[in-house]
């Protein structure tokens, strides 16, 4: 299975054939279709201290990605980690407007373009180009399907 789906929430229930399916496209669209994923959906207190130990940012932020081609090798199929605050999103998606899901969705996207070498750290025109990327993947994926349910 080249997508691997974790959730440490207990509030929250994954729809998981619907995330990885989602994943897949996701990965085609950035040019890595045979690429091995992994996403775990976290509350801000693990990406806390994931964002303090390998950033060195002692705050919450919504998406992180650990990129493994550099440590396995470039002809592995393992392209890394993406992990995601469904806290954080929850946040976002309430003041910007739109839905969990969608949210979920755009933060996929964004830990996903990291990990094929995007980074819109880098610059400007970089930022611009990962913008551009991330429109042209979530236009193309609409709509979003049902991601995540409350237990609530």
């Amino acid at each position: 299975m080249p997508v691997l789906v974790r959730s440490r929430l207990r509030r929250k229930i994954i729809l998981l054939p619907r995330i990885q399916t989602l994943a897949q496209k996701i990965l085609a669209a950035a040019g890595a279709p045979e690429a091995e994923l992994s996403l775990d959906l976290v509350g801000d207190r693990r990406i806390r201290r994931l964002n303090r130990q390998y950033r060195g940012r002692d705050c919450p932020t919504d998406v992180l990605a650990f990129p493994m081609r550099n440590v396995v090798g470039p002809a592995s199929s393992i392209l890394g980690d993406v992990v995601i605050s469904l806290h954080t999103a929850a946040r976002q998606a309430e003041a910007r407007g739109h839905s969990l899901d969608h949210e979920v969705g755009m933060l996929l996207i964004h830990g996903t373009l990291h990990l094929c070498g995007y980074d819109h750290e880098r610059g400007v025109r970089e930022a611009i180009r990962m913008r551009c990327k991330e429109r042209a993947i979530l236009k193309s994926l609409k709509p979003l399907p049902k991601l995540i349910a409350s237990r609530e």
